[in-house]
């Protein structure tokens, strides 16, 4: 079984759903998922878990993400993009592109985003988009989001191409309506590439075309990031033989299985190996009680 986290240029047409079948197909193993939806629509990165690095998906999802992506201004849909029903459209010859380089700019930093209908956030059991496809609009709360950068790259009116790079949870289609809606022309997103989440970025990722030749000639590794790779800015501990029974079962680890020359600040969190310098997991140094508490275990005795 291959563990591990590889990066995959979801193509149009593919859900991300779509993406962990195939892999799944490809790899002829069953543990696998993504880290974060992309719309059928979209194209760009989506990084995939492989086996035990399944516990992983949680943890990237969480990571902020940069996108490049088309508004197109003067259309309002009800999915927020092109490919929804139109719901009104509005002249926009008299629009300035100082007026929209202004708007844009000020989404810059924490704003209030309401997510849209045609998403996957649940509502009483239930997915947005499935309500949605029934007719349905139910309310939903606004969410803080975090726009980091907002750059310009090509302003042809009615269309600007722009760079984004924000925090989880953000829609870029309804960041569109929101201009559009500020700018009181409305607006929706055209185009949609996801260009980098986290470490993993456009340049670095591999069809699934690519990664089907690949495993075919056994050289899929290659590409597989491997799990303990995705935490290098933690620093690494090597759990002294005499408390390994301690880490193989999960539990909190005394400061001494560590070492007497590692020093960990508060709440500072490390990589913990066994003697054999297989990864276990990842721990949370406490110095109220001197202890490194679990936060993450991936080695498993019984599959390794």
């Amino acid at each position: 079984m291959i563990h591990g986290v590889i990066n995959v240029y979801k193509e149009k047409g593919f859900t991300s759903h779509d993406v962990v079948a195939k892999l799944r197909g490809i790899t002829k193993q069953k543990k696998i998922g993504h880290t974060g939806t992309l719309d059928p629509d979209a194209c760009g990165v989506l990084p995939v878990c492989l086996g035990k690095a399944t516990k992983l998906c949680d943890m990237l999802t969480d990571k902020d993400k940069v996108y490049e992506t088309v508004l197109l201004l003067g259309k309002e849909t009800d999915t927020q993009d092109v490919g929804g029903t139109v719901l009104e459209e509005r002249d926009t010859s008299s629009l300035k592109e100082e007026d929209v380089r202004s708007c844009i700019d000020s989404f810059v930093g924490e704003y209030e985003q309401v997510p849209p209908m045609y998403s996957a956030l649940k509502v009483n059991g239930k997915k947005l988009y499935e309500l949605a496809r029934e007719g349905k609009s139910v309310e939903r709360k606004a969410r803080s989001v975090v726009i980091y950068d907002l750059q310009i790259l090509a302003i042809e009116l009615p269309r600007v191409r722009m760079r984004v790079h924000c925090s989880k949870g953000t829609y870029i289609r309804t960041l569109c309506h929101d201009i559009g809606e500020k700018l009181g022309c409305k607006g929706c997103m055209e185009e949609l590439l996801r260009t980098k989440v986290e470490r993993f970025t456009m340049e670095d990722s591999h069809t699934l075309a690519n990664i089907e030749t690949a495993f075919q000639e056994g050289s899929l590794e290659q590409w597989v990031v491997p799990i303990d790779e995705m935490f290098v800015q933690f620093q690494k501990i090597s759990v002294n033989p005499r408390f390994q029974k301690l880490l193989y079962n999960g539990n909190h680890l005394p400061k001494a299985a560590a070492g007497e020359t590692v020093s960990c600040a508060d709440e500072e969190k490390v990589r913990a190996y066994d003697s054999e310098g297989r990864f276990a997991g990842i721990y949370e140094y406490h110095v109220s009680d001197k202890m490194f508490h679990i936060v993450k275990m991936f080695l498993d005795l019984s599959n390794t």
